[in-house]
């Protein structure tokens, strides 16, 4: 659990270790976190498919979220997101689609 600065946001990172999961769970996953999350907060996303650093940049630019990169000092494969107020809403079950098609 993170804790929140005056203004909201998160203090640190929020960590979404997604383990071994395949990538269209944890964009399942991400889409539901970042829901929550204030425009700013960075989610560090751990993730072993190899699909990740393709789909995770991918998705940030569907969504309009910032795509920070690979965390190349983190023991496993870790990759940076910043949450943005201009964010676009995809559908619950399949974020690779935008809610609004």
């Amino acid at each position: 659990m993170s804790h929140e600065t005056n203004d909201g946001r998160a203090a640190g990172p929020v960590v979404l270790d997604g383990g071994d999961r395949r990538c269209v769970r944890l964009l399942i996953e991400l889409r539901r976190l970042v829901d929550g999350l204030a425009p700013g907060d960075v989610v560090h996303l751990i993730a072993t498919d190899p699909a990740a650093p393709i789909d995770l940049p991918a998705w940030c630019h569907l969504t309009g979220h910032s795509y920070l990169g690979p965390l190349p000092e983190a023991d496993r494969p870790t990759y940076a997101l910043r949450v943005e107020a201009t964010g676009r809403a995809t559908r619950p079950q399949a974020p690779w689609h935008l809610a609004d098609r």
